[in-house]
């Protein structure tokens, strides 16, 4: 798993993305939140962020992400353990929460346990951002309840981006999901695509919910949020 741990006190975060490595993950670390935000958008397995942060705090930026549809699996860590603390932690987009003094075999199951969660969800058959609707078993498209026909292609790429609903996409990730190629992302066969899905599943309509984000790759968030 990819992860991504967001903890201004250095030596914790140290540690920690230092055990998680150890056990076979891919660990990141952000220092603040708003470094914790825009690194969390890149796209991660999951997220293990602190709830006192500088900069933002740890529940603003989930219920950021949570606004913007992303919704990776968060375990929230905190000095703050009382059932109070908890709800409140949970109710703010929070998947799972461990207060602090905790064990590392104990938080490393909670976080393996959130991504087989993820993995159960991504056999989903039907995709929802907005008013935009992608259903896998009847290869159907709607947006406002009007088929939006696709070519084979243009449909595995918005499942792709459906799927990663709210983090950003990028390009090498459609190129080895989309297309199974594993070649230079340079290449301008994404943008052609993209621009064609665009067109047909925004055209017409006052909300956009395929975004380009510069230098980065592609995002699909629901943009009446």
């Amino acid at each position: 798993m990819r992860i991504l741990v967001v903890e201004d006190d250095l030596h914790a975060a140290a540690y920690l993305t230092k055990a998680l490595n150890e056990a076979g993950h891919t660990a990141d670390h952000a220092r603040d939140g708003e470094e914790g935000y825009a690194l969390a958008r890149e796209g991660y397995d999951a997220l293990v962020v602190d709830r006192l942060l500088p900069r933002m705090d740890g529940l603003t930026l989930i219920g950021r992400l949570r606004a913007e549809g992303d919704r990776t699996p968060v375990l929230i860590l905190s000095a703050l353990g009382h059932v109070d603390d908890r709800v409140l932690g949970l109710r703010a987009g929070g998947d799972d929460y461990l207060p602090k003094p905790y064990a590392f075999t104990e938080l490393l199951a909670r976080v393996e346990a959130l991504g087989r969660r993820q993995s159960s969800a991504a056999g989903e058959t039907v995709y929802r951002v907005g008013e935009l609707e992608l259903d896998r078993l009847a290869h159907r498209v709607t947006r406002c309840g009007q088929e939006v026909p696709l070519q084979p292609r243009e449909f595995r790429l918005l499942e792709y981006l459906m799927r990663h609903a709210g983090q950003v996409v990028t390009r090498t990730m459609l190129l080895e999901n989309v297309w199974d190629y594993h070649f230079d992302p340079q290449t301008n066969v994404i943008d052609v695509h993209v621009s064609r899905l665009r067109s047909k599943i925004d055209k017409g309509f006052d909300t956009p919910l395929l975004h380009t984000v510069r230098g980065a790759g592609y995002m699909i968030r629901d943009g009446a949020r």
